[in-house]
């Protein structure tokens, strides 16, 4: 039998065309691109993560010369948001945002296994977590909920 998936998500061509919430969360995640410890790939990545009470956790990547000892900005985010602050647990939006070695804005997506993250935290909590991941040339590409970046993701 064949079965078909479709994923929904919107593109924007400016980050001034988000909603302002957005904008803000996008500009952190810049912001949090600082952070970044990146000497050997020169990939510097930010994350902001909307908590359920108008916090907002940053996270950077933190690379390792004893690979894979680093981690992704994007469970730095989470981890540091869950373990901070346990009563929360309510994770409204993520943004992504990648800054080369020239520093320049470029895309940013989660890998697989910050995916797998992101979808069980948001399962676990209930509702969707919206994910704003940047793009080239100040584009932005919405997903409404993380399970729409890995619909086949892994569960018992």
């Amino acid at each position: 039998m064949k079965h078909q998936l479709m994923i929904s998500y919107e593109e924007y061509d400016s980050i001034n065309d988000l909603p302002s919430i957005d904008v803000r969360l996008l500009s952190d995640a810049m912001a949090a691109t600082d952070g970044a410890y990146a000497p050997y790939s020169g990939f510097h990545v930010g994350v902001a993560l909307l908590l359920g009470d108008g916090i907002t956790v940053k996270g950077s990547n933190q690379e390792n010369v004893a690979y894979p000892s680093g981690l992704c900005a994007e469970r730095t985010a989470i981890f540091a948001a869950s373990a901070q602050r346990p009563e929360m647990r309510s994770y409204i939006a993520l943004a992504i945002v990648g800054r080369n070695s020239d520093g320049v804005y470029c895309e940013a997506s989660p890998c697989g296994a910050c995916r797998q993250v992101l979808v069980e935290y948001e399962r676990n909590q209930g509702h969707p977590m919206r994910v704003l991941c940047y793009l080239a040339n100040g584009r932005v590409r919405v997903f409404e909920k993380a399970s729409d970046l890995l619909p086949f993701s892994f569960d018992f």
